[in-house]
């Protein structure tokens, strides 16, 4: 059964936060709020962690995993991004945005795109989120809670802990989140390249 901590939203509570932190270390696969929508997430070199979320999503090689980092200069440790490209980011951060970028030697190759050597990374706008990558001191290694043969995310703890609760170990519930995905933008080629719409506004990409 997965554990459920009750986070409040606006002040998390330093040991519930620093509990979760733990078990992602030792291991655990959690889901957690965002501020588009609920994520499965693991440690960033965890194997089992990438084979547990892929098959609860039912997901192929091919998919780009997430890196959900603290803040620009941890998502800059793992990223490659030229002048251009780091003012898009920059200006576009925190908030509801997955950047495709080349990744630079600190991500596991297991993580990469097999083909193009790319990772996606984002910086979320959620005090909870916040809280625990601060804890963690690195990235957590994640993918939109959407499960299989369904339109829409999940965006509610107690569902996610009613119905996943044999497929995860934590579930971190905060009330309310995001509901829609984030909008992914592949500046791996060096121009934007919008790959889905979602929360965040495509303008300044178009």
């Amino acid at each position: 059964m997965a554990k459920y901590f009750d986070v409040h939203p606006d002040n998390p509570q330093p040991r519930s936060i620093a509990q979760v932190a733990d078990a992602v270390r030792a291991g655990s696969l959690i889901a957690y709020p965002t501020d588009s929508c609920y994520a499965l997430g693991c440690q960033l070199g965890s194997r089992d962690g990438m084979d547990r979320i892929r098959s609860i999503r039912h997901l192929d090689d091919r998919h780009h995993f997430t890196l959900m980092c603290r803040d620009f200069a941890q998502l800059g440790q793992f990223v490659q991004v030229d002048n251009d490209v780091f003012r898009a980011v920059k200006a576009s951060t925190p908030g509801s945005y997955t950047f495709i970028l080349p990744a630079t030697r600190e991500v596991p190759r297991k993580l990469l795109h097999p083909k193009k050597k790319t990772v996606g990374v984002r910086i979320p706008d959620h005090v909870v989120t916040q809280a625990l990558l601060a804890e963690l001191d690195e990235p957590l290694l994640s993918s939109t809670l959407l499960l299989p043969d369904e339109d829409e995310p999940m965006t509610q703890g107690w569902e996610i802990k009613d119905r996943l609760d044999h497929a995860v170990d934590a579930v971190v519930d905060s009330g309310d989140c995001g509901t829609e995905p984030t909008t992914v933008i592949d500046f791996s080629g060096g121009e934007a390249e919008i790959i889905r719409r979602g929360a965040g506004d495509t303008t300044r990409f178009e």
